[in-house]
Parts: structure tokens; sequence; C-alpha cells
């Protein structure tokens, strides 16, 4: 009931971008969002609207997240079948493309789009929830991943994110860190922005 309130919170304190995870309650176990939201949310900020569509039909919601004001939108790589076209239609629309890999999907899955996207979300839990506990194991892949993109294009993590493990991230090649738990429950939302954002500026400063 205080989503824009929080949100105003952590814009100020330094968050770059909105991250929206949409959940169709069939691609993964859970339910959430929808559009509505977003066109909420695009009429309460300008702030960039980067929204992660864990969906069974991706080309169906990306159409739909697009018109109510995403500006980038990243879906899911095994959920795709035809991804370039979900990639080119973000595109035609000026809007950036994001492609997601679940913990078991290994990073050879973006061959197919690789060379297009904007964007490559590592997933570092299994998608569904919040909450989870980080998985060492996409550490390896995030360094493939970055190598794969190179230094022009984003890479970002979602799942179990804090200080720490932004920090181990961002020295194997992650620049874009989602965080929901650790940000918003612990009662100083802008105390934990700035302990998020030195966690990943010290990992980057590790990498090089």
């Amino acid at each position: 009931m205080r989503a824009g309130e929080e949100v105003a919170q952590a814009i100020a304190a330094g968050a770059d971008v909105l991250h929206v995870d949409i959940m169709d309650g069939h691609f993964v176990p859970n339910l959430s969002l929808g559009p509505g939201f977003v066109s909420s949310a695009r009429a309460f900020t300008d702030h960039p609207l980067d929204v992660h569509i864990m969906v069974t039909d991706p080309a169906y919601f990306a159409e739909k997240f697009a018109e109510a004001g995403a500006d980038s939108v990243t879906f899911h790589i095994e959920a795709a079948d035809k991804p370039r076209e979900i990639v080119s239609f973000l595109h035609d629309r000026g809007l950036g493309a994001g492609v997601s890999l679940r913990p078991g999907t290994p990073a050879e899955a973006l061959e197919p789009v690789i060379e297009q996207v904007d964007m490559v979300l590592v997933m570092t839990v299994e998608p569904g929830y919040g909450g989870q506990a980080f998985m060492d194991d996409q550490l390896p892949k995030i360094r493939a991943v970055r190598s794969a993109l190179g230094r022009g294009r984003r890479l970002e993590v979602d799942g179990g994110i804090n200080p720490e493990t932004a920090r181990r991230c961002a020295a194997a090649g992650a620049d874009v860190f989602v965080a929901g738990v650790d940000i918003f429950r612990g009662g100083d939302i802008g105390g934990a922005v700035a302990a998020l954002r030195a966690g990943a500026a010290a990992g980057a400063a590790e990498r090089q």
C-alpha cells in the first residue's frame, strides 16, 4: 500500500532503475502484478522501468508491457520459441531488450540472440520468489556471459543480492544489480541502496 513512497525513497537514495518482476503463475509458481501496475508506475515516475517477464508467452506480454510504459523488457530464453522476433519487436518500438537465464540454463543458450540484446539477466536464484539464498554456482556463468557480451552491454543479476553478493557478482562481470528484500525489508531504504552500490563498486574495482 506504500509502493510509491518506498520507490521514491529508493530513487532518492540513488537507485538507477526500477525493476518490476512479472510472474504468470505458470512459467514460475507465483503470480504477481501486471500491465496496470507498470502503467501506474509510469505515471508516478520518469525513472527507467525495467520489466522482467517470467511468463510462458513472452511475445504476448512483451507487447502488453511495451504499451504500459516499460523502458526495457527482459524475457526468459527458456520460454521463447522465436527470441529474435521478440528482441526485434522491442527494438522497433525504441525499447531495450533483455534476455534472462534460469540457474539451470547454460550460457550457451543465449547464442541465438547474444548479438542482438542490450542486456542479459543471470538469475542467481530460481525465479518465482523473493528472499532466496544466492547461488554461488552462478558466478562462472556470469563470467562466461560477460565474456560473450563484451564490455559494451549490460549484465544484470537478480536473486539473493546484497552488498557482499553484489561485490562478488561485480568482480565476475555484472554491472546491474537487482535487490528487493535487501532494500525494502530492512527499514532503511536509503542506507541499503548506498551499501549495495558500495558493494558493487568494490567488486568492479577488484575486476579491474
